[in-house]
C-alpha cells in the first residue's frame, strides 16, 4: 500500500479548504465507515445508511457462545503486509496477536487416510493422487513454486510495478487452465485443489492467486484480540451520530447538483438528499437498487457480471479443546476431501482447558453453496458426522453449533468478489468509475478482494475524490 494512503489513518485526507459537503454513504461496512470517518474529520457531513442493525458488513463476530468466547463468521485475519488495516488498528488502540496459519501437527484426512501435515509433507506418497512420474514425491507447494517461478522472480525484481504486466499476460487463465498450461497432470491439479482448499474455485482467475501469494498475503497473519468487529465498532463510536440503522436504500436518483436516495425503514419510506453519494454495497446487492437516470452501460455490465464467491462457516462450541490434548494442535488447519473441507483451530490455547470454539467447516465456492442449501440444523448435523471421522472425540465434547452462509445473507449475496478469467481487464475500470455524483467503494472496488485492506483502500479513494470535488 502506498505510504501516502497508509498515512491517511494518522493525518487524514490530503488537501484542504474544500467546501463542506453532505455525503450520503450507502452501507456501513468497512469501506463505508472509513469513507465517512475521514470525510467527517475534514469537516464534511457524512450520513451512513445501513440496512442492518449493526455495522461491519462482512466483518461479523459471533458472540452467542459461553461468556468470553466468540467466533468470526466473516473476516478473521490480517496479513502483516496490510499496512492500512494495521494502521487503523493502531490508531484505535486495538491489540493484535498472531494468527497461526501453517501447523505441521494439524491433520490431513484424504481418501480415508488420516495423517499429519508434517508427515504428508515428508512423504507425499502417503496419499495416492495418480501423479505423473515426474510429479511423484513432490508436495503441492513444491509443484506450485515451480509453476510460478518466473512470476515470483518478476515480482522480486519489479515489486508492485510487475502486477500490470502479470495481469496482461495471465488474466486469460483460470487456475485450472494455468496449471494445465504448466504441464500439471489431472492428478496434480486434484492434489493442488484439495491441499490449497481451492478445488471449488479452480475456474477463478489465476491472477487473484498470484496477487495474494506473491504479495505475501498469507504470511505473518495477525488477529484482533477480542474479535474482529472491534475495528468497525471503533469507527462507529466516532461516527455514531452520523449512522442510520435499518435504512435500506431502494433507489438512487441524481441530477447535476445533488443525489437523492429513496430509503425503506421499519416505519415507512423516506428520502435523503446530499451533494454526493458513496455506494459501498456489493454489486450483487446493488443489482436490485433502481437508478435514475440509469447508470452507464459499462457500469451496468460490471454490476451484472462481477463474480461473487460463496463462503459458509460452521462453528462448534465444545466443552474441552480436545485437539490440543489429544493431537497437540494449537492453531493451523486440517485439510480433508470430506464436505467440510477444512477445520480451523484456535490460534491460542484455551485457558485452563476451558470451553472453546472450533471452526468445524470453512468452505468456498460450490462447496459453500451446498452447505448453504441445507437448513442450519442439518449443516451442523452433517458437519458433526464429518468432524467425527477425523476427531472421534467430538461427540464427547460437542455442545452446539452455529453457521453463516454468506450467499444466503440478503445484505451480502456472496462472501467476496472473485474475478473469473478476463474480468480484471474487462470490468475493473468500470467497477471503480464514478457515475455522476455517485462514487463506489468496497472490497470489490479494490484488487485486494476478500480483505479488509481492499475495503479500506477503496473507501479512502472514494472519500478523497469527494473531498476534492468542486
Amino acid at each position: 500500500m502506498p505510504a501516502g494512503v497508509v498515512a491517511t489513518a494518522e493525518r487524514g485526507l490530503a488537501g484542504g479548504g474544500r467546501p463542506r459537503k453532505r455525503v450520503l454513504v450507502i452501507g456501513g461496512g468497512m469501506a463505508g465507515l472509513v469513507a465517512a470517518y475521514e470525510l467527517m474529520r475534514q469537516g464534511h457531513e457524512p450520513v451512513v445508511l445501513e440496512a442492518q442493525q449493526r455495522v461491519g458488513g462482512r466483518v461479523l463476530t459471533l458472540r452467542g457462545f459461553a461468556p468470553g468466547l466468540y467466533a468470526e463468521a466473516g473476516a478473521m485475519r490480517i496479513p502483516r503486509v496490510h499496512d492500512l488495516t494495521l494502521a487503523y488498528c493502531a490508531k484505535f488502540g486495538l491489540k493484535l496477536r498472531p494468527f497461526v496459519m501453517g501447523n505441521p501437527a494439524a491433520l490431513a484426512y484424504i481418501q480415508g487416510v488420516r495423517t499429519t501435515l508434517g508427515q504428508l509433507n515428508d512423504d507425499p506418497g502417503i496419499v495416492d493422487f495418480g501423479l505423473a512420474e515426474h510429479e511423484r514425491g513432490r508436495t503441492y507447494e513444491d509443484l506450485w513454486r515451480t509453476a510460478t517461478q518466473e512470476i515470483h522472480e518478476l515480482y522480486e525484481r519489479e515489486g508492485e510495478n510487475a502486477l500490470d504486466r502479470i495481469c496482461a499476460e495471465y488474466d486469460r487463465y483460470s487456475i485450472r487452465s494455468f496449471l494445465h498450461e504448466r504441464g500439471f497432470s489431472e492428478g496434480a491439479v486434484e492434489l493442488y485443489g484439495v491441499m490449497s482448499f481451492r478445488e471449488a474455485n479452480l475456474n477463478a482467475a489465476v491472477i487473484e492467486q498470484f496477487r495474494e501469494i506473491i504479495g505475501r498475503a498469507f504470511e505473518d497473519m495477525q488477529e484482533i484480540e477480542g474479535g474482529c468487529d472491534l475495528l468497525p465498532t471503533a469507527f462507529y463510536h466516532e461516527l455514531r451520530h452520523h449512522v442510520r440503522f435499518g435504512h435500506e436504500v431502494t433507489a438512487i436518483e441524481q441530477d447535476d447538483h445533488s443525489v437523492t436516495l429513496h430509503v425503506r425503514t421499519a416505519s415507512g419510506r423516506t428520502t435523503f438528499t446530499g451533494d454526493f453519494a458513496i455506494c459501498t454495497i456489493p454489486f450483487s446487492v446493488l443489482r436490485d437498487v433502481e437508478t435514475r437516470p440509469a447508470f452507464s452501460r459499462r457500469k451496468q455490465r460490471a454490476i451484472r457480471e462481477l463474480h461473487y464467491n460463496a463462503s459458509t462457516k460452521i462453528l462448534f462450541q465444545v466443552r474441552r479443546p480436545f485437539w490440543e490434548r489429544g493431537d497437540g494442535i494449537v492453531g493451523g488447519t486440517t485439510v480433508t476431501d470430506l464436505p467440510i473441507r477444512r477445520i480451523c483451530y484456535p490460534s491460542h490455547p484455551a485457558p485452563g482447558d476451558e470451553r472453546a470454539v472450533l471452526l468445524a467447516s470453512y468452505t468456498w465456492g460450490q462447496d459453500a453453496l451446498r452447505w448453504g442449501a441445507m437448513s442450519p440444523q442439518k449443516r451442523i448435523e452433517q458437519a458433526l458426522e464429518d468432524v467425527a471421522k477425523i476427531h472421534p472425540e467430538i461427540h464427547d465434547h460437542f455442545e452446539f453449533g452455529v453457521t453463516h452462509a454468506w450467499y444466503n445473507d440478503p445484505y451480502a449475496a456472496g462472501a467476496f468478489a472473485l474475478f473469473e478469467p478476463h474480468q480484471q481487464t474487462s470490468l475493473h475500470d468500470a467497477i471503480v468509475a464514478p457515475e455522476g455524483r455517485v462514487h463506489f467503494a468496497g472490497e470489490h472496488c479494490s484488487l485486494w478482494h476478500a480483505w479488509i485492506e481492499g475495503a479500506l483502500e477503496s473507501g479512502l479513494s472514494a472519500a478523497q475524490a469527494v473531498h476534492e470535488a468542486p
